[in-house]
């Protein structure tokens, strides 16, 4: 498949710390390499504080980095400015965890998810409205519901919101953070469904982040395995569920939930070597 998206060698650290003698350097990204082809889902896992959102917030631009270059479709991002800067932004949409903190309260549903059809011209206004209702047809939700403020949707009525308003510019990469981590397990599987028929209906790539291996293995094609900043593995699905390489992804495999019988305990992991 043809790539998309490539990052190379991406660094990007953090100062912590107060007075300048008490100042640590913290490295979130550590030369990341990967790739993502057209149509592709890659899973980008790794536990809590393993620099998963900020290396989707270097890609999406929203963080600077340190080193490294993230380059989609031959075009290397940190250069883009104007017109260029625009057009990458409706190209590539973000899915965040928190549908609720990522719509407007004063908004009505219906207006964000309108937001980048207004924003990139998308249409005349009649075709933007006409737009909105599909969006909320192909998601799943009534909509009547485009007329509601965010406060009186249900968690996974939101994050089906925040979906159509990804899709809403036409993007050919969604990059979704923990996209289904804040829902009821129920809510969980039907928001995952969702994203698998709408990227074979429509063949749009995603980074899907998460810290669960069960949930990559049900959405991902390829799954990177993130830890202390650094992708320790990197492999097609399906191999890396059956004989993973790295003992910090047996780990994070060990955890995963499964039925008594087949249940594992997981191998101890003290940190150490990436090797």
């Amino acid at each position: 498949m043809a790539e998309l998206l490539r990052v190379e060698s991406l660094k990007k650290t953090f100062v912590t710390g107060g007075p300048l003698w008490n100042r640590h350097v913290v490295t979130a990204v550590d030369d990341v390499s990967l790739f993502v082809a057209r149509g592709q889902t890659l899973g980008l896992v790794g536990e809590s504080g393993s620099g998963k959102s900020t290396l989707g917030r270097c890609i999406l631009g929203l963080t600077q980095v340190d080193g490294g270059r993230v380059v989609f479709d031959g075009t290397e991002v940190q250069g883009l400015r104007g017109k260029a800067l625009h057009d990458f932004r409706r190209r590539v949409q973000p899915v965040f965890q928190d549908p609720y903190g990522s719509l407007d309260p004063r908004w009505t549903v219906g207006r964000s998810v309108r937001e980048s059809l207004d924003c990139y011209r998308i249409g005349t206004p009649a075709d933007r409205e006409k737009r909105v209702l599909d969006l909320f047809r192909r998601v799943g939700l009534n909509p009547v519901l485009a007329g509601r403020l965010p406060n009186h949707l249900s968690g996974g009525q939101r994050q089906r919101v925040a979906i159509a308003a990804a899709l809403a510019s036409e993007p050919e990469l969604i990059i979704a953070d923990e996209p289904v981590s804040a829902l009821d397990m129920s809510v969980q599987a039907q928001i995952l469904n969702l994203l698998l028929d709408l990227q074979q209906d429509l063949g749009v790539a995603c980074i899907f982040i998460t810290h669960d291996l069960g949930v990559v293995e049900h959405v991902s094609d390829a799954v990177a395995v993130l830890y202390r900043g650094a992708i320790v593995e990197m492999d097609a699905t399906d191999r890396i569920m059956r004989n993973p390489q790295h003992q910090y992804t047996r780990t994070l495999l060990a955890a995963v939930p499964r039925p008594p019988s087949t249940a594992r305990p997981p191998p101890p992991y003290q940190g150490g070597s990436l090797a």
